[in-house]
């Protein structure tokens, strides 16, 4: 799906987002980084998810928005376990597959049907074990830049016109928007510290930022 929005025109990064103060925050991150996971915790603590691993990005005006995606976080059993204690308290995706999903219907959770701007990224780290751990920095430009490009679709099959477009989509987007580094701790009973650090840091953003809303365009 990521790559055939790209091919409509729809930049996507690899990435998970929720509505924080009435911004889009986004997590991006390789497979199995924590992205759904992080995400899901942070539905549980009553935050309205926008998206799942797919994150559609446009621009609007000098901002830029973040358009909805589907209301269900997909999770693997251990993921489960972690946030709910047991690893079958949430419905299959299919009887053949182990893997399950968080319904965002409003019991548990909660889906943000609405485009948000978006405010923050964070570039999620490898797990680690170190006592400052979770922990968020500041990432230079150039880093920024090289994390955004990683966590794009399917980079090799983009011609080479369609690859200048979309980094000059990602500096644009590097420049404008807060992009932080965010390390996990490999404990995951310190997941709940995660998710309290993320929503102070996205407050602060959002306390230094002017107040940004969304204009639609006309039909």
């Amino acid at each position: 799906m990521g790559f055939i929005l790209r091919l409509r025109g729809t930049l996507c990064l690899h990435a998970s987002s929720t509505s924080i103060a009435g911004q889009t925050v986004a997590l991006c991150g390789a497979s199995a980084a924590g992205k759904s996971t992080t995400g899901a915790a942070l539905a549980l603590r009553g935050i309205p998810v926008l998206t799942e691993d797919v994150t559609p990005i446009k621009e609007l005006s000098s901002s830029f928005i973040v358009e909805p995606g589907y209301p269900r976080i997909c999770l693997w059993p251990d993921s489960v376990k972690q946030l709910l204690g047991s690893g079958d308290a949430l419905p299959l995706l299919t009887p053949n597959w182990d893997k399950r999903y968080l319904p965002l219907d409003g019991v548990r959770a909660t889906f943000e049907s609405e485009p948000k701007p978006l405010g923050a990224i964070y570039l999620l780290s490898a797990r680690t074990n170190d006592s400052d751990a979770p922990r968020i920095e500041d990432m230079p430009p150039r880093d920024a830049l090289l994390g955004l490009v990683q966590n794009t679709y399917m980079n090799w099959l983009i011609d080479h016109n369609q690859r200048a477009a979309e980094f000059d989509f990602l500096a644009k987007l590097a420049d404008r928007v807060p992009i932080r580094r965010l390390t996990p701790h490999a404990d995951p009973a310190r997941l709940p510290a995660l998710c309290d650090l993320i929503i102070e840091d996205v407050m602060s953003v959002v306390a230094a930022e002017p107040a940004r809303t969304i204009i639609a365009p006309p039909c």
